[in-house]
């Protein structure tokens, strides 16, 4: 352990040591002169300023992709995101910015319409190459959905040469088990019709550990291990096609379907023992295996017309997802083998989303004045029956597990948006009403529960360059967060036959205000958050000594404080080596009563993540990625710390036509995510959750098609235009 250690430290001090070996040597120019004729020692190293990949828009971090050297290495966008300032990437693939939002994801400035798992697919299928830029806003103004507490906008490259062009992209990773990536993506361009076509394939084997202890003052001790393997195959399509009817107006349909099939076996064992941890009170195991599906569709279509200060915009989506899971509950005794229980479920859930969307914006002198509307519904049903095996081996509806739930929200919602600057001042102002009304109906309890609420959702930034190199950010917004089906629907989700969690129909919208101020110095970009989230919605454990059962509830929580310091700084040593070091400061402020208790604590973490590049002879490129995040977790809960390791080589070779990577993601497979309750004179609980994260992996991308005839463009946005 010590030496992984030392080794982490050595990676974050590599670049210190070599500006100290710089200012050793007198003079920037000296070294320069000296490096010349000694290009291979590496004390003859010189600090300069990276070459521009990085800039802000109205305070948001736009960070160019392909051509970066910072992700020539990187498989897929995920893995590009994971190395962006600002963005952390999970053990499960999900994703957050500034420590604790979860972004909504915008490809090309539109909203993306589809389920978590849709998204991580589709995030995969995209090279790189692919990218032209990537921009991060943590503060987003009231033009957007009040939900968005932050947005990632996915900038892709535009084909504007006629005539058709391809591209495949594979992945494969290796550890105990395989995996594969594939998608095909096709392009035909014509004077006034784009057309695209993407089609993609996934399979292969994943795992996750699970181990738990709990044990309250004076009773039994219980310690779980589960084992779960997960067989996996995705099939993805999707076409579309834009068409340019005149100089102003254009028309996109766009049509997708992902198709997953999860076949999955689970295990666990269940030890428990006296207080004393000396006599045996049971030892059961217990297997959990799992057929699941889901196929989801969807639509998209997005109108466009322009004519000199005047733009309007409609967009509109429809997304189906059905979900169906079969699960068999078998439990044992250890020792004899004995049948304990065994209980069978069936689950049908579907999920109905529509939304659609007019903006109009005018051109009033300086000023840029905007209004929207937005209209969305979402319907979800829910059945999941459980049959019980009784006495006589026959197996009975389980009234008591199963659960029909339906949830209906349609929210209305409009805003008005000034933007105008002032030299070197720039002013955004905006307002948001939001209007919300749901209906949740647990048919099982005969309950229902009706809300209708609307909310005024103010946003204001200004934006003040100094000069080319200096610029200057501040900004508000007021931002809301309702409760997702999942945290509202009364029913068991198990871990384990003892260990499940509930959802609570009865949860309020939390609220967030923040302030952000960002400052840019050339490359180096710094910014702060602070803020206050009311009727926080959030999971405690109730463990039950009589029947050893664990369950996590969720409730709302008063408040919370939070505040974030990150800034991000690129660094060129040499010729052949660049570096990006990101450095994040959060801290966290819970008011959490417990168990007639307040529990109160403020909390400070901090996250270190340092991205070194090497271009060597030849068009290799060798990339070593280190990421370290300290002790953190809630009022509740110990995070204990984490790191790891990612090493890669790139090479290009046709005349960049294919592209060929190779690697090892976590080498040193240390990134488990470790939790301990705090307060141990009410509970000593303890989860160790373990993915396979550590691999290698081998990619390739092969370009192939095309022709040099352009395509006129026939209208251009100030948002496009902003991004070349």
């Amino acid at each position: 352990m010590m030496i992984k250690l030392w080794f982490i430290l050595l990676l974050l001090l590599l670049p210190l040591f070599g500006k100290a070996q710089e200012t050793s040597k007198g003079s920037i120019s000296d070294s320069l002169k000296e490096q010349k004729t000694q290009t291979t020692i590496i004390s003859e190293v010189v600090i300069q300023a990276a070459p521009r990949n990085v800039k802000l828009n109205d305070g948001n971090v736009v960070m160019a992709v392909s051509g970066n050297k910072d992700f020539k290495t990187s498989t897929n966008l995920l893995e590009v995101l994971r190395r962006t300032p600002g963005v952390t990437i999970d053990q499960e693939d999900a994703i957050f910015i500034g420590g604790r939002v979860a972004p909504a994801i915008f490809i090309n400035g539109k909203p993306v319409v589809m389920s978590n798992q849709e998204l991580q697919a589709y995030l995969r299928s995209l090279s790189p190459e692919m990218v032209e830029s990537i921009e991060v806003n943590t503060n987003p103004s009231s033009k957007y959905d009040a939900e968005f507490k932050g947005i990632i906008d996915i900038k892709l490259k535009k084909n504007s040469n006629l005539g058709w062009k391809g591209s495949y992209n594979g992945n494969l990773y290796a550890y105990k088990f395989n995996s594969r990536e594939n998608t095909l993506n096709l392009t035909y361009n014509t004077e006034k019709i784009a057309y695209s076509l993407q089609v993609g394939y996934n399979d292969g084997i994943s795992v996750y550990r699970y181990n738990a202890l709990q044990r309250l003052a004076n009773t039994n001790v219980m310690r779980t291990k589960t084992y779960q393997e997960d067989q996996i195959k995705v099939y993805n399509i999707q076409a579309g096609a834009d068409f340019r009817l005149n100089d102003k107006n254009r028309l996109g349909l766009n049509f997708r379907g992902n198709f997953r099939d999860l076949d999955r076996m689970r295990s666990a064992s269940l030890y428990t023992t006296d207080q004393s941890e000396t006599q045996l009170v049971f030892n059961t195991e217990n297997e959990n295996p799992m057929l699941y599906s889901q196929n989801n569709y969807g639509i998209t279509t997005d109108y466009s017309f322009q004519n000199k200060g005047f733009k309007i915009n409609f967009l509109g989506n429809y997304l189906s997802v059905k979900n169906k899971q079969q699960d068999d509950f078998i439990n044992r005794d250890k020792p004899s083998s004995e049948l304990l229980s065994y209980w069978k479920s069936d689950l049908v859930n579907k999920i109905d989303i529509y939304t659609g969307q007019i903006d109009a914006s005018q051109k009033i002198g300086g000023a840029d004045v905007e209004a929207g509307f937005k209209y969305s519904q979402s319907i979800t049903n829910n059945n999941i029956r459980y049959d019980t095996l009784s006495v006589n081996n026959q197996f009975l509806f389980d009234s008591e597990r199963s659960n029909i739930f339906s949830y209906k929200e349609k929210i209305f919602a409009g805003y008005l948006a000034y933007r105008q600057k002032f030299d070197k001042l720039q002013i955004n102002a905006g307002i948001r009403f939001e209007n919300t009304n749901s209906i949740s109906n647990a048919v099982t309890v005969d309950s229902i529960v009706s809300r209708n609420y609307q909310e005024w959702l103010p946003s204001f930034s200004a934006n003040y360059t100094f000069n080319k190199s200096n610029e200057f950010s501040l900004s508000y917004s007021r931002k809301i967060t309702r409760p997702v089906f999942s945290q509202l629907n009364p029913f068991r989700y198990y871990f384990s036959p003892l260990n499940y969690s509930i959802g609570n129909p009865y949860l309020q919208p939390s609220f967030t205000s923040q302030i952000k101020a960002t400052y840019r110095y050339k490359n180096w970009i710094t910014s702060f958050t602070i803020g206050k989230e009311k009727d926080v919605m959030a999971r405690y454990p109730i463990y039950n000594p009589k029947t050893n059962v664990l369950e996590f509830l969720g409730s709302n929580l008063p408040y919370r404080n939070f505040a974030a310091l990150e800034t991000s700084f690129p660094v060129k040593i040499t010729k052949w080596w660049n570096t990006t070091s990101q450095i994040a400061g959060y801290y966290n402020y819970e008011f959490r009563p417990y168990l007639d208790q307040v529990f109160a604590l403020d909390i400070y973490n901090y996250e270190i993540r340092l991205n070194q590049v090497f271009t060597l002879p030849k068009g290799y490129t060798v990339n070593l990625f280190a990421n370290y995040e300290s002790r953190t977790g809630n009022s509740l809960y110990i995070i204990k710390p984490r790191y790891s390791v990612d090493l890669s080589l790139q090479k290009s070779w046709l005349d960049n036509k294919l592209n060929t990577k190779i690697g090892y993601n976590n080498i040193f497979d240390s990134y488990d995510l470790n939790l301990e309750f705090r307060y141990k004179q009410i509970m000593d609980n303890r989860f160790r959750h373990r993915w396979d994260n550590s691999r290698f992996f081998f990619s390739m991308s092969y370009s192939f098609g095309g022709s040099k005839y352009q395509a006129k463009e026939t209208q251009r946005t100030e948002e496009e235009s902003r991004t070349r």
